[in-house]
């Protein structure tokens, strides 16, 4: 990797049968729901750190430091389910797709370890798996975040696995986000 810093994140990607699938169900809360700034499918990930802006060889020192620590891990389970909003359905500001990753407390404790070990600090909330869906400008009523909750409910995808941690670089652009894998880490 070479040239200036970049914003960057490690985070595991999504199928594309399951963002498929995703994607069409995020298009009819858009036509339920109230105004939101809903998230693009192509960009769709579960981060596992947010690293922020990042010099070059920091990354390589980072990748460096993990990529060892993953090859022994064996791959994560994940099953997306649910949905929840951040802070709290009483405060929503984040509307999210949850779910479970069997064996992602162990890579994300080697990601919180190697970043520790190249300067980065450690994360003080502990990991928990969610998909973005919505950022909420303006605060949906209660009937809606309902709606939202009640029919996250019925959601429950097939469990994938994943194989491998991705650093992304991030290019904030005015239409949003575009995500660059720079590396790929695999899991043992």
């Amino acid at each position: 990797m070479a040239g200036d810093a970049v914003r960057a994140f490690l985070a595991f990607e999504i199928p594309p049968v399951i963002r498929s699938r995703l994607a069409e169900i995020q298009e009819e809360w858009r036509r339920d729901l109230p105004r939101a700034r809903w998230t693009r499918p192509g960009g769709w990930h579960l981060t596992l750190k947010f690293l922020g802006d990042v010099d070059s060889p920091t990354l390589d020192d980072l990748t460096a430091e993990l990529a060892p620590k993953l090859g022994i891990l064996p791959s994560v389970v994940v099953r997306l389910r649910g949905t929840g909003f951040f802070p709290s359905p009483n405060r929503p500001r984040v509307a999210w797709v949850g779910g479970s990753a069997t064996g992602a407390d162990a890579v994300v404790q080697a990601v919180e370890d190697a970043a520790h070990a190249v300067g980065f600090e450690r994360e003080r909330r502990p990991w928990a798996i969610h998909l973005t869906q919505a950022r909420l400008k303006d605060r949906w009523p209660k009937p809606a975040v309902d709606r939202f909750l009640d029919r996250g409910g019925e959601l429950d995808f097939e469990p994938f696995d994943c194989r491998e941690a991705v650093l992304f670089k991030s290019d904030l652009r005015p239409d949003g986000a575009v995500y660059t894998a720079l590396e790929r880490m695999p899991l043992g």
